[in-house]
This record gives C-alpha cells, structure tokens and sequence, in this order.
C-alpha cells in the first residue's frame, strides 16, 4: 500500500497527488491530511474514481483515508 503524505497542501493539491498515483495504477493507497477540505474533496473523487473510502481521524488531529480501487 503506497502512503501519500499531503499534510500542509491545500486544496486542489491533495487530490491532484491521489490522482496522480491512481494514474499510475496504484490500487491500494493510504492518504494523511489535515485540511478539512481536502477531507470532502478526496472522499468525493475516490468515490467517483471506484475507490471505497474508509476515513478515521487519528490522535493528532490528521484524518487518515484508506482507498481501495473497486
């Protein structure tokens, strides 16, 4: 599983980094952000991908995703 670290990046960058490892065919893939947007927004476009989304909130704050292409 690929991890994408995309703390302190604001909107669009946090999708346009999971986009990009989708490009390159990853199917499994760990996100950690701390923008509350890019939380909606990187649900919203691995959904749309055909990724299922299991977001938690870890102990720091940072929300962690775990996408699985379909």
């Amino acid at each position: 599983m690929e991890t994408i670290d995309v703390r302190g990046l604001s909107c669009p960058s946090p999708v346009l980094e999971v986009k990009q490892a989708m490009d390159r065919g990853v199917k499994s893939l760990k996100v950690l952000a701390d923008c509350g947007t890019a939380t909606e927004n990187v649900t919203r476009f691995a959904r749309n991908a055909n990724y299922s989304v299991d977001v938690k909130t870890l102990d720091d704050g940072t929300t962690e995703f775990t996408l699985q292409a379909q």
